[in-house]
């Protein structure tokens, strides 16, 4: 019989990494919401320069990413890349034995509690509408998604194309919604979309979670044809969110 490899002398990178008590605080925040440095320090209640040291740990092991505010330009987001956690977690248990490798649990879309989810951006014309029809789509129906705009404006061409396209979706004569019509309405979750909507969100009954995914507007001016491609980068990015954001739904006890 072959005998098995022995694990790696010394634990692998990600243990390390976020194993530190604080690291691994700031990983659970970054799980939930994407969050500026300001934030975080006062979540965890540590300060400031000792925040931004952890994160500066955690972005060189690229778990973490950081993006310019568009509404601030002194502001910074961090956000987690969960689909590069999971990979890693992987990784991490196959490199103390084969059978420790991860496999990501087939969702179950009986599971989803019935929900309503609220995504915004400024203009209603690309990222919360794409953000909508997927979850629409990915939860089968489980899940009542709505989006709207703080300055709605015409549905870009591309959400239209990439939506269609890649996930056969149609988009096509849906109309960008003003903020003010969900007003005074009820929603399990409220997730911005862009910096600048999150400023002037108003409050929600209940009030619902709020969720920011800082994501840069793919609509840059440009020609179509252009920016394209940035639609597509940006429809994957949702999708990925999306999925996450549906797992956690269904491992909630509401």
């Amino acid at each position: 019989m072959t005998a098995l490899p022995l694990p790696a002398p010394t634990p692998p990178p990600f243990l390390q990494l976020a194993g530190h008590p604080l690291r691994w605080r700031l990983l659970g925040e970054l799980s939930r919401s994407d969050r500026s440095v300001r934030e975080l320090t006062g979540l965890v209640g540590e300060p400031q320069n000792l925040v931004s040291y952890h994160l500066a740990k955690l972005r060189d092991g690229r778990l973490v990413s950081a993006r310019r505010s568009s509404a601030d330009r002194r502001d910074t987001y961090y956000g987690l890349d969960l689909a590069r956690v999971g990979n890693v977690l992987s990784a991490t248990g196959g490199a103390l034995h084969p059978g420790l490798r991860l496999t990501a649990p087939a969702r179950d879309d009986a599971a989803i509690k019935p929900a309503r989810v609220l995504f915004l951006c400024t203009g209603n014309s690309a990222r919360s509408q794409m953000a909508e029809m997927l979850m629409r789509a990915k939860s089968a129906g489980a899940v009542e998604a709505y989006s709207a705009g703080s300055k709605p404006k015409p549905l870009h061409p591309n959400a239209v194309r990439v939506m269609r396209e890649t996930y056969a979706i149609d988009l096509a004569g849906k109309e960008a919604k003003p903020l003010g019509l969900f007003a005074g309405e009820r929603f399990d979750c409220v997730i911005s979309l862009c910096d600048q909507v999150r400023e002037v969100c108003p409050p929600f009954p209940g009030p619902p979670e709020a969720i920011h995914w800082s994501m840069p507007n793919p609509a840059t001016g440009e020609a179509d044809d252009v920016t394209y491609p940035l639609f597509q980068q940006t429809a994957a990015e949702l999708a990925t969110r999306v999925d996450f954001l549906l797992a956690a739904l269904a491992a909630q006890d509401r």
